[in-house]
């Protein structure tokens, strides 16, 4: 780009002043026939705003309102009513445009898609001139072409037949006439119609597409050939996505984008990860021999694996990130959106211009995993919108062994679900190089100028079937014959550039060669790719590194702090009008910070945040309720009764302080929870949440929890500090609304990879939230949050507690009694703790000891002990929860419990109460659920 033409002219103000008119004729050439100018020249001209909005201008304002103009005039054509059309060459002439708009509607169904040929499409019938009343008779008559973009107002039938099959009905099928904005379609029928669907491209060009063709291709055989039968989930048959992931990421660069994150699944994740990020291919055979070795953890299979790297564009250096991800295919999709909001918000880019997230799909799964819906549904909302997706299926035409496509799907695309929110989708046959270039131009280019999420269906097929130990033709027959036949994309368009006189047969074979030669040498494939990258392109997890695990930390502020800040909150703007149940809230909490109430759960939580905010620490919170909060104790963002305006006092603590974000999301929990999961493992510095309306909702997002959360760290070293709150606790409300799961959480724990905590106080909560951010530790936290304690008369802290305190692991017995006198002691966590605390009061029991344990894992032996030496005439310890035997923390922690308590010197045996064994979390009877809650007290006391 330096030493081009146009860069010269550029660098010698050659487009202003008095060569300003050539430039003008230059794009006015361009936007009759874009092949006519200089390539470079076409590569700009299509950068240019297609809004014309000032924000958005570029020096050539000259010819961008030449665009504007141009664009105006052709589209000033309204259509004809039939009814007011008196000749029959009238008649005719709206045929013709009705033709003209059937086939940018439907000429996909035509397009040659299928490399393979095996697909059996009829044209549609509207595709014909015959439907429209349109004779052969009419095949040299001359017509309008009305908003056709030939350069021509007028041409022939035969012409406009022509190009309109050239351009939408040869191996390239476009779909975007279900895009309601009218700018936007005829984005793309200018862009289509202009070049006919190919554009004219320079042999270097050329050149350059063979030999990303000839590395795709060369990857594959020589690990065919050096690891015959093992698993590798190739490229073969889908070799263009190299090709494609090279244009995306150097046009990308080309608009000034810095970072471009990427998320796929195992098909050519190792083809990409060499040819397109520069992994050393000696790294990669020493994966495919088993000699890497991981000091920390288990590891993952190496098509699981992540990368980064940075790689040199000509619009400077743009920073490469894959996404781990594990075989749970679509999963990754949300992920990735949450680390490219991250780095956004990092750099300040609202627009989404310097950040772009790529996702790499496999067509089954994307046809068929709900969690594709749901990502696409979060793309243009608030609180997780990142200015456009550029979406690839790789499209195998098979899923797994599922017959395509009566089995494995119910549309008529794998893509049709991206229709929902309006994306436009470029099918295009993965075995004609240029069209798979053009489209990729084009994608970026949508994605850049409007915003908003691309598919490119990229069809092609696997040649090893599902992976390399696969036999294929047991289940496919036809389709693997047919394969086998096959001619690779490489050899094809070898041939194309052979004849053409592009390439001789020398430079082919010098090129694989030249590829073949550099993987026996362990030599760096990518020529982009830069050796000393730019280590501001990226998050520095350096201070997060090698911290052992430790439950204590300095939690504490100063108590005037904490006044000053609490004040802050307060401060609500002139006029603003707060509904009359929140004045009372916001009434209390001034009561609170003065010190004529004891503080509750709300004004702990949001004084929390409000101290890391204060002290340089971003906080964002997202869940479905969690401005107000499910149960109406948070209420961090205010509404005016008369207007509908918001108002969030955590906003607006003091000038430049760190964002604090919340939004209230969509009705989503996998999505929302790996979006977060994302937005956590790119922002260390952060205390990020996800609140669930109801802890049990979170089984929505199991797979989340299952693959990233409680194991990310130990496959693949990926830190995060993501916080999930969980409403959690049994007040009759049914098997739905009461349990948040805890033994699905502490199943999983295992050496030292999660925090589980049940806070049962203000001060429990607000140290908790602080000590999650304040140490340079970063584990995920999941936290069984209350409902009725957050206005409990018992649960309740002063401002001294969180002045002074910190997160207590274990909390020992509150009322005066002696330790000598204690016979019997009941461990519990949460709710129940008030329930027996109540119930022993009532009884003036001075024999019983109740026992808090705040963090169940990891769980606080020590702690726990220290606290067991105090009582030394027990004779029972007791495991008190609400949930059921099965269920709860007594089959995942009793074994820690047990320790402690046989280590006594009393060498005590644990027992149990609470609920029998059941297959539902909770009853849904009151009446039942009461019986149950004071038998499991009652058997606290006596068992």
């Amino acid at each position: 780009m330096q030493d081009s033409v146009m860069q010269r002219m550029w660098d010698s103000a050659y487009l202003s002043g008095g060569n300003a008119s050539y430039v003008e004729e230059l794009y006015e050439l361009y936007l009759h026939d874009p092949n006519a100018v200089p390539e470079e020249w076409r590569t700009y001209f299509q950068k240019l705003p297609a809004d014309g909005n000032p924000a958005t201008d570029v020096p050539h304002s000259t010819i961008r309102d030449q665009f504007i103009l141009l664009a105006k005039n052709q589209h000033r054509a309204q259509p004809v009513a039939t009814s007011s059309v008196s000749t029959e060459h009238e008649k005719k002439q709206v045929a013709v445009l009705r033709l003209i708009q059937a086939y940018r509607v439907r000429g996909h169904q035509a397009a040659l898609l299928d490399p393979l040929g095996l697909w059996k499409r009829s044209a549609p019938a509207d595709l014909s001139v015959n439907h429209y009343g349109l004779t052969d008779a009419d095949l040299d008559t001359t017509f309008r072409t009305g908003e056709l973009f030939f350069g021509r107002e007028e041409a022939t039938l035969r012409e406009i037949l022509q190009g309109l099959q050239e351009t939408y009905c040869r191996t390239i099928g476009a779909e975007f006439a279900h895009i309601v904005d009218s700018e936007q379609r005829n984005w793309f029928a200018q862009r289509l119609e202009s070049v006919r669907g190919r554009p004219a491209f320079s042999p270097e060009v050329r050149a350059h597409l063979l030999e990303r063709l000839t590395a795709a291709e060369g990857l594959e055989k020589y690990l065919g050939t050096k690891y015959p039968g093992t698993k590798r989930f190739g490229l073969e048959g889908g070799e263009s996505l190299i090709p494609m992931m090279d244009e995306i990421i150097q046009r990308s660069g080309s608009y000034g984008t810095l970072e471009v994150v990427i998320g796929m699944a195992h098909r050519g994740r190792l083809n990409v990860l060499v040819n397109t990020f520069g992994k050393n291919p000696r790294d990669l055979f020493d994966e495919f021999e088993g000699k890497n070795k991981i000091e920390l953890g288990s590891g993952d299979v190496k098509y699981h694996q992540g990368f980064s790297s940075n790689v040199m564009t000509s619009g400077g250096e743009v920073h490469l990130a894959m996404s781990f991800n594990p075989s749970h295919l679509e999963i990754v999709s949300p992920v990735i959106e949450g680390s490219v909001r991250a780095r956004q918000d990092r750099r300040d880019d609202a627009k989404g211009d310097k950040v772009v997230p790529v996702s790499i799909h496999g067509d089954a799964a994307f046809a068929g995993q709900g969690v594709v819906m749901e990502t696409f549904q979060m793309s243009q909302t608030r609180g997780y919108k990142t200015g456009g997706t550029i979406h690839i299926v790789i499209n195998n035409q098979v899923g797994f062994t599922t017959s395509y496509p009566e089995d494995a799907r119910s549309t008529e695309y794998a893509t049709d679900v991206a229709k929902m929110i309006q994306a436009p989708i470029l099918h295009v046959n993965g075995d004609d190089p240029e069209a798979v270039l053009f489209v990729t131009q084009l994608a970026v280019d949508y994605r850049m100028q409007f915003k908003r999420d691309v598919v490119i269906d990229l069809v092609c097929y696997r040649r090893r079937g599902h992976n390399e130990a696969d036999e294929p033709s047991g289940t496919q027959p036809l389709m693997y014959q047919q394969i086998a036949k096959q001619r690779t994309t490489r050899e094809l368009y070898a041939d194309a550039l052979i004849q053409a006189g592009v390439q001789s047969t020398e430079q082919v074979e010098a090129k694989i060669d030249e590829y073949r030669t550099a993987l026996d040498n362990g030599q760096h494939v990518v020529k982009s790719l830069v050796k000393e990258p730019n280590s501001a392109l990226f998050v520095d997890w350096r201070p997060y590194l090698g911290h052992a695990w430790t439950a204590r930390h300095d939690t504490r502020v100063e108590l005037k702090t904490l006044q000053e800040l609490a004040n802050k909150l307060l401060q609500i703007p002139e006029g603003f009008v707060v509904q009359r149940q929140v004045a009372k809230i916001l009434e209390d909490r001034q009561k609170m910070t003065a010190g004529a109430l004891p503080i509750n759960w709300g004004y702990a939580e949001t004084l929390a945040y409000a101290t890391l905010l204060n002290e340089g620490h971003s906080v964002r919170i997202t869940g479905q309720d969690v401005g107000r909060g499910t149960f109406s104790h948070r209420h961090a963002k205010l509404h005016n009764q008369k207007d509908d305006s918001t108002y969030l006092p955590l906003q607006h603590l003091k000038q430049d302080q760190p964002s604090f974000d919340l939004y209230d999301s969509f009705l989503s929990e996998e999505a929302v929870l790996a979006f977060e999961y994302g937005y956590a493992t790119t922002t260390p510095n952060a205390l990020v949440i996800w609140e669930a309306q109801f802890g049990d909702f979170a089984n929505g997002a199991q797979v989340v929890i299952d693959q990233f959360i409680s194991s990310g760290e130990h496959k693949w070293g990926r830190l995060c500090g993501l916080t999930m709150l969980l409403p959690h606790g049994y007040e009759g409300q049914g098997p739905e609304h009461s349990s948040a799961r805890l033994e699905r959480y502490l199943q999983l724990c295992a050496e030292q990879n999660i925090q589980v905590c049940v806070p049962s106080t203000p001060a429990q909560v607000y140290h908790m939230l602080r000590r999650q951010v304040v140490r340079p530790l970063r584990k995920p936290l999941v936290v069984m949050t209350p409902k009725s304690l957050l206005r409990h008369k018992l649960a309740i802290s002063t401002l001294e507690d969180l002045a002074e305190g910190s997160f207590q692991t274990v909390i020992n017995e509150i009322d005066p009694i002696d330790p000598k006198k204690v016979e019997r002691l009941v461990m519990c966590s949460g709710k129940v703790y008030y329930d027996l605390l109540e119930k022993r009061r009532a009884e003036g029991r001075e024999d019983i000891a109740i026992i808090r344990i705040e963090q169940l894992y990891p769980f606080p032996e020590e702690d726990l002990a220290e606290i067991l030496a105090n009582y030394t005439n027990l004779k029972h310890i007791v495991w008190c929860q609400e949930e059921p035997m099965n269920q709860g923390a007594w089959y995942c922690s009793q074994h820690h419990m047990r320790r402690v308590a046989t280590a006594h010197e009393k060498g005590l045996f644990l027992q149990y109460a609470g609920r029998a064994a059941s297959a539902a979390p909770a009853c849904g009877y009151p009446s039942m659920h009461a019986e149950q809650q004071e038998k499991l007290l009652q058997d606290a006391f006596t068992v």
